[in-house]
């Protein structure tokens, strides 16, 4: 048994009848404390034959007042063993599989090898997943292991006859998003846990700016934020401060400064349309912008406020710079706790209170002002840093824009509070200088888009991108072909991720498998080329039918809701979309996907990428699939064509097809795009009706397909 402290919730909903409980992990420790837990009640171990567990497992259910019953997972009928044991659930008794040994990634709530959920849920028994997380696993680097519960046991909903493996998945993502969602870190204040990123990984972590080569320690940076942070409280009263700077040190500085002087930082989009700003300024309600006279000079198109409303760094830093130097000094000195208190950290805003604003890149309507809480941004950092695992020397490429939900995220806060060298570039598109810094750093990850990957594709050699251990990919999906080809020149398999502004973003990311400790011990797959992969520690799904909007199953197409501590508290003065989106809980994302077996998660596209067609829902990226592999188009190059849904008086919507494919014959190229498509077994429904040719189709600077002016395009051409 653990020695500290365990938590468990949901046991006071335990069913009275008899069950077949099943623990995502169980081992030797964790199985004596759910037995002491479940003490009242006559159980039976449940275990596989030639499962691999711990000779102090096999030597407990050895013991002569320990019932316990096997199986093999070959028998032809497992429906027939299930009869058999339904005598082991009378008169309330309980049935409790114990998972055999495997080898799996941190956070993954199941370690359930697919051939043995598929059996158990063919066992036919009424069954209840349950949640075993071990908090020090899914922790943050600051966190204080003291202060951490041994474990927490989460119990699912039940699942009554006849469960699918989906259905378990679906189960057991719910009971470990209620073990993460309580855990403790969560109340705590983003700009605390910085000081304490800052404090602990002062002596091995530093972040380099790859325009010019220099670098900046940990202790440097901290000072230097601080005493920033008093000028800020000057010159404004507002809560909010704008920030319009790249990724770099200054960025990086500007970020942590807003936080400390307890305000709240908005990184404004730079390469927006001037209405897209002009909105977020306003809905932000900003007077004051943090940037440098250099950065002025090299985006003259930007709507810059009035030079009296710009805090410009290189004017302000030299003359604050002795008191740079005191807080240095004093930050080194005093423990991190201490230095918060001095800050008045303490008094600023923590757990469910805004402490950062983004805006939704303004893809498919006006930008949205989505508020992400202390909470929101620590979960993040926390799920996405337990999957990820780097080594505490790792370095990561930051050169994904601030203003973007992953660049926030993943290249800002994460780096800072788990202790990973960060190596800033202003822009992800010239790939010839982040392959360069990537070779000269030796970085360990890259977060980038499939659009900047083909950049990589075209220009950069093998040798220079061998540091890479992971590469992922997310925004737009990421083309089977592109992947392979990646892997093929630099030997590195592009992983796909997903998230939304609104979940802080990660949610979820394909990643390599992990080491087995020998070749006997089965592997929890944690990547599947397709998908998005499975969900990060403490997220739960459910899905509904885009159609009717009532509740499926989660192997069935639907529009996906999620819940967790990362998801949003709702648009920034704006009730009427999030009375739309959230509901008890959960966030409808708009996206359309489905849950496999094994927890996968295979996204087939936005809603507004549907068209509804005579009562049937056309998925416009499938289609452009098919389209891409009739016309022979290269996924390495940039896309040619885009399928957009153009109103129709009779069926509501037909089929267009924007084409950056110079062509001489539109119409008879319809009529072979459709036979080919047809015999390619696609219905006539979903064939495109009209090809509007454009010299390229428009993206964002984020890599996004702009489907606002992809649409205007297609409206304006059949007017």
């Amino acid at each position: 048994m653990f020695s500290g402290s365990v938590d468990f919730l949901g046991f006071n909903k335990f069913p009275a009848d008899g069950v077949l409980l099943v623990p995502g992990r169980l081992d030797y420790r964790e199985l004596l404390t759910l037995a002491a837990q479940l003490s009242s009640r006559p159980v039976t171990w449940l275990v596989e034959e030639n499962a691999l567990v711990e000779p102090a497992t096999q030597t407990y259910l050895a013991r002569e007042d320990v019932r316990a019953a096997t199986f093999s997972e070959n028998d032809p009928d497992p429906a027939d063993i299930g009869e058999a044991l339904q005598s082991k659930l009378e008169n309330g008794a309980l049935l409790v599989f114990i998972p055999s040994d495997t080898a799996t990634r941190f956070g993954t709530p199941c370690h359930i090898t697919p051939k043995q959920l598929a059996f158990l849920c063919d066992l036919n028994l009424p069954t209840v997943p349950v949640s075993v997380s071990i908090p020090a696993e899914t922790s943050l680097a600051t966190e204080s292991s003291s202060s951490l519960p041994d474990a927490i046991f989460s119990l699912g909903t039940r699942l009554e006859r006849h469960p699918t493996p989906a259905d378990f998945q679906e189960s057991i993502l719910e009971a470990a998003e209620v073990a993460f969602s309580s855990r403790d870190f969560l109340r705590g204040s983003l700009a605390e846990t910085l000081v304490a990123g800052l404090k602990k990984h002062h002596r091995s972590t530093k972040i380099y700016d790859g325009t010019d080569d220099s670098s900046l320690s940990f202790p440097k940076l901290l000072g230097a934020a601080i005493a920033l942070s008093k000028e800020i409280k000057a010159a404004t009263d507002k809560k909010r401060i704008g920030i319009i700077l790249p990724p770099g040190k200054p960025g990086v500085l500007a970020n942590l400064a807003v936080l400390f002087a307890n305000k709240i930082p908005v990184n404004i989009n730079f390469t927006a349309s001037r209405e897209a700003v002009g909105s977020a300024i306003k809905q932000a309600d900003i007077d004051k912008f943090i940037t440098a006279d250099p950065f002025v000079r090299k985006v003259p198109t930007f709507p810059w406020p009035p030079n009296r409303d710009l805090l410009l760094l290189e004017r302000i830093m030299p003359a604050i710079s002795k008191r740079t130097i005191k807080w240095v000094i004093l930050s080194k000195l005093l423990p991190a706790r201490m230095l918060s208190r001095i800050m008045g950290l303490s008094r600023g805003g923590r757990n469910h209170d805004e402490a950062i604003l983004l805006f939704t890149s303004g893809s498919s309507g006006e930008p949205k002002g989505v508020p992400l809480t202390h909470r929101n941004v620590l979960a993040n950092v926390c799920q996405f840093g337990t999957r990820l695992a780097l080594p505490a020397e790792a370095s990561i490429l930051g050169s994904l824009p601030l203003f973007h939900s992953f660049g926030s995220t993943v290249t800002l806060w994460f780096p800072i509070i788990e202790g990973i060298n960060l190596v800033t570039y202003p822009s992800p598109l010239e790939t010839k200088r982040l392959a360069e810094l990537i070779h000269q750093h030796q970085i360990d990850l890259l977060i980038a888009t499939p659009t900047f990957l083909r950049g990589y594709m075209r220009r950069i050699e093998p040798e220079q991108l061998a540091s890479l251990k992971f590469v992922v990919t997310g925004a737009e999906k990421l083309p089977p072909n592109l992947a392979n080809s990646f892997q093929k020149k630099f030997g590195k398999l592009p992983f796909e991720g997903y998230g939304l502004t609104e979940t802080s973003p990660a949610t979820n990311v394909n990643l390599p498998d992990a080491e087995p400790p020998n070749n006997r011990t089965p592997v929890i797959s944690n990547n599947r080329l397709g998908s998005v992969g499975p969900f990060l520690p403490g997220i739960a799904v459910r899905l509904t039918n885009a159609a009717t909007g009532e509740r499926c199953a989660v192997n069935e197409s639907g529009i996906i809701w999620l819940k967790g501590a990362n998801v949003f508290p709702g648009y920034l003065d704006r009730d009427d979309l999030t009375e739309k989106v959230i509901i008890d809980d959960w966030f409808k994302t708009g996206d359309v996907g489905r849950l496999d077996d094994e927890g996968f998660l295979y996204i087939e596209g936005r809603i507004s990428r549907f068209s509804k067609i005579a009562g049937e829902m056309v998925p416009h990226e499938a289609l452009e699939g098919h389209l891409n592999k009739i016309l022979g188009l290269d996924s390495e190059a940039e896309r040619k064509i885009v399928v957009i849904g153009i109103p129709d008086e009779k069926k509501g919507e037909v089929i267009g097809l924007l084409s950056a494919i110079a062509s001489d014959t539109i119409e008879q190229e319809i009529v072979d795009i459709r036979y080919k498509l047809m015999d390619a077994g696609i219905p006539s429904l979903w064939c495109p009706k009209f090809i509007i040719p454009v010299e390229e189709i428009p993206v964002l600077a984020s890599g996004k397909l702009d489907l606002i002016s992809c649409e205007k395009i297609a409206r304006e051409s059949r007017s």
